[in-house]
């Protein structure tokens, strides 16, 4: 029997693929970024990674976004590295009871840099501080790479407020640009392979510079014919008052924002610039997009849906941060093991157990349709992709 309406055939009960909201997934990956924030444990840092590498293979589709959690894992190995590294060459010197490991040559500073000390001797306790200092930044960027890699980033900008159109716009051809490239290389080396050309060396590179800049330049005429025949890029009904008035709540929203960021960091600050400035920052920004997007009409082809689905997914990753903020049923301290005397870190079974519900996205989540069954939502990503 042929499907209706774009479903499949059901098989056995089980559910049948489609792709998640993509503000779910990002929900996600952010709680799970603060959660991080919460703790330097490198058994619980490494148990984010593994969940996040489990998560990102279970449910992420072949889309030319999804390809590129390997190059978040690339930098994260690289701040761990230049964390160690500046540690090592910005000595903070050593204590009688560390464990001596080398020492660089001293470079002698000025009076006016004074308190910087450059080489000198390096424990490993410096090391391993730096180092999981750094393993939990890349914890951060591995999460911020696992929302772009399962989420369609096209899909995540159409559901920007309408004051936000004409940034959505650019972002999203901005986000086209390189995946456009590589396909570009790809298609120009696999004909020059057919050809029998010249496929490694300088005489390669000429013939496949100009080829992949002719194909960008036509792509993007294309592009550009079919957003200015759809109507991007029009200047809408909005009079000068209405723009001004937008931008001065916008501002002003800011600026709340950033007294209320303030407040609640600085714990000398008066009450007003904790929640009360951001509370007002957040109505004015609120008031500013709702005023700029009366001048922007939008219709959404296929809305994603937000189904139960969803609502697991994204609850799963804020009762993981949730749980290790509450410090209920564990010791805070165990969140950040001592190095200053050298121990082996325990792994507390509550914040454990957080990480681990996080990872249970990887089946709360739809599962991806196979390459063999491609649902019409997914024609229209790949369609957009190339």
């Amino acid at each position: 029997m042929t499907p209706v309406s774009g479903r499949t055939p059901d098989t056995g009960g089980r559910r049948l693929p489609r792709t998640l909201h993509p503000v779910a997934w990002w929900i996600w990956a952010l709680a799970l970024a603060t959660a991080v924030s919460r703790t330097n444990n490198p058994l619980l840092l490494f148990l984010v990674l593994a969940v996040l590498g489990y998560v990102v293979t279970a449910r992420r589709t072949e889309a030319p976004w999804a390809r590129g959690f390997k190059y978040y894992l690339c930098l994260a190995l690289t701040v761990v590295a230049i964390r160690v590294t500046f540690r090592a060459v910005f000595a903070t010197g050593i204590t009688p009871h560390d464990h001596f490991l080398f020492s660089l040559p001293h470079i002698p500073t000025p009076d006016w840099y004074a308190g910087i000390q450059l080489g000198g001797p390096v424990s490993l306790e410096a090391l391993l501080s730096a180092a999981t200092d750094g393993l939990r930044l890349a914890c951060m960027l591995c999460c911020i790479g696992a929302a772009n890699t399962l989420a369609n980033p096209k899909r995540a900008l159409r559901v920007l407020p309408g004051a936000l159109h004409e940034l959505g716009v650019a972002v999203t051809v901005a986000i086209s640009v390189a995946p456009q490239l590589v396909q570009s290389v790809q298609r120009v080396a696999r004909a020059r392979r057919l050809r029998a050309g010249r496929s490694k060396g300088l005489k390669a590179l000429r013939g496949i510079v100009v080829p992949v800049l002719e194909d960008a330049l036509e792509r993007s005429l294309r592009l550009a014919a079919a957003m200015d025949s759809r109507g991007y890029g029009r200047s809408g009904t909005a009079t000068r008052r209405s723009r001004r008035a937008t931008g001065a709540l916008m501002l002003l929203g800011m600026c709340g924002l950033c007294a209320g960021a303030y407040g609640l960091l600085d714990a000398t600050a008066p009450t007003l610039l904790g929640l009360p400035a951001m509370a007002a920052g957040a109505v004015l920004c609120v008031a500013g997009l709702r005023l700029g997007g009366r001048r922007v009409t939008r219709t959404t082809y296929r809305p994603d849906p937000w189904r139960p689905p969803e609502w697991a997914v994204a609850a799963a990753g804020v009762l993981s941060a949730v749980l290790l903020f509450s410090n209920a049923g564990f010791d805070a301290a165990e969140l950040s093991p001592s190095i200053y005397p050298l121990s082996w870190p325990t792994l507390p079974l509550v914040p454990t157990f957080a990480i681990l519900l996080a990872g249970t996205a990887g089946f709360l989540a739809p599962p991806v349709a196979p390459p063999h069954l491609v649902l019409p939502t997914q024609r229209t990503e790949k369609a957009e992709a190339t």
